[in-house]
């Protein structure tokens, strides 16, 4: 029996981890040229979700970190995706209690609106360091975090709920 509630611990406690891990494994992964255009922000998301879900558990803490790892694996300049990630889910963590009440539907328009802000910080950014300028195409990644934000809601919902994550 005290073995059994050691593995279910075990697994409750890296359940988060991993599932940040498997969004930047997503988030790096190779893809065609035409697909790679429309990838969803999955490490934004999968905080998002946690940030929502968990508020005292994934924090803006867990969103600058991530945020780094994610810099160092695009090759970015480091604290782009960091100070991007951080700003992100402090609006969701501080509108936490209201935004959890709102359909499926519905936070998937608030996940397309911080998906945007994420975007074009990101792109303020990289504009103010390397001189890049607007396309677009850079908004891509903003239609499809919507159309995904309901399938992983359920996903990551179904995952803390059979694991009893609090």
């Amino acid at each position: 029996m005290h073995q059994q509630r050691l593995q279910s611990m075990s697994k409750r406690n890296f359940s988060i981890p991993f599932s940040i891990v498997i969004a930047l494994v997503l988030q790096i992964m190779p893809m065609p040229t035409i697909a790679d255009l429309y990838r969803p922000d999955w490490v934004l998301l999968v905080l998002s979700y946690w940030a929502l879900a968990l508020p005292n558990r994934v924090n803006v803490g867990v969103a600058f970190f991530t945020g780094l790892i994610l810099d160092v694996l695009l090759g970015t300049s480091i604290g782009v995706h960091s100070f991007a990630m951080c700003l992100c889910i402090y609006v969701l963590a501080a509108n936490h209690k209201r935004l959890r009440n709102y359909s499926v539907w519905q936070q998937s328009i608030i996940i397309g609106i911080i998906a945007a802000l994420y975007n074009l910080v990101i792109f303020w950014i990289q504009h103010l360091i390397t001189d890049i300028y607007f396309l677009f195409d850079y908004l891509w990644p903003v239609a499809s975090s919507m159309v995904i934000w309901p399938w992983l809601f359920w996903l990551l919902r179904k995952v803390r709920r059979q694991l009893r994550i609090r």
